[in-house]
């Protein structure tokens, strides 16, 4: 198979990124850039995004999940901690999430360092999931192989009876994380591929240092 994309182009004109244009904290940035996305009619799920970590074997790995929360303090989603990527974050909390949202020409480049939720904020999200998804929680070892499509499906039939007419509990194993930024990088595309790429830095004052990057 050899299929040649060297043609392909596309020409970014939407938007431009100035420096005298955006604000000293990148959260505030990200707010207004994720509101316009999630906005849009062109960007299915704005809150989708890309987190890398590290394995064991020493290769990176992405895998899109779903952002639930941002604050000035961070970024939060949720998983099963047994996970591959819970175990990666174990050994390794330096993580990357990368957003891109084409209609908008656009990218969010975070790295940042990985905390658990304290176990009430992960309680409290869990009760305001459905009871599907409760369920799916406990019914899956997420990561690990299986025998077949089956097997799962019955055990999932198992606690569905288990739990009938009774609450479902978080299991301990499953809960929330949080990633505080050490940079964030803005990038917006612009024609003949010169982008407006613009890096915040936390420093040790924390205070952003604020640089554009050459494309």
């Amino acid at each position: 198979m050899n299929k040649d994309l060297s043609k392909k182009r596309k020409i970014y004109e939407k938007e431009a990124l100035i420096e005298s244009n955006v604000p000293e904290n990148p959260m505030q940035l990200f707010s207004t850039w994720f509101h316009e996305a999630d906005e849009s009619d062109g960007v299915d799920e704005a809150n989708a995004v890309s987190l890398s970590t590290v394995g064991d074997d020493g290769f990176p790995k992405n895998r899109i999940v779903l952002l639930k929360r941002f604050t000035w303090e961070g970024f939060v989603f949720y998983t099963n901690y047994l996970s591959e990527k819970g175990r990666a974050i174990e050994r390794n909390p330096k993580v990357c999430l990368s957003f891109f949202w084409p209609f908008m020409e656009r990218q969010i480049i975070i790295k940042g360092i990985t905390e658990k939720l304290s176990d009430n904020l992960s309680d409290g999200y869990f009760d305001s999931r459905p009871d599907g998804s409760k369920l799916g929680a406990w019914a899956s070892d997420q990561s690990e192989v299986t025998t077949s499509r089956e097997a799962m499906d019955l055990k999932l039939a198992e606690l569905e009876s288990q739990f009938k007419g009774k609450p479902i509990p978080r299991p301990k194993h499953w809960g929330g994380y949080i990633i505080k930024p050490k940079s964030i990088e803005f990038w917006q595309g612009r024609p003949n591929r010169m982008h407006d790429r613009i890096r915040y830095t936390l420093q040790e004052d924390f205070n952003w240092l604020v640089e554009r990057l050459n494309p």
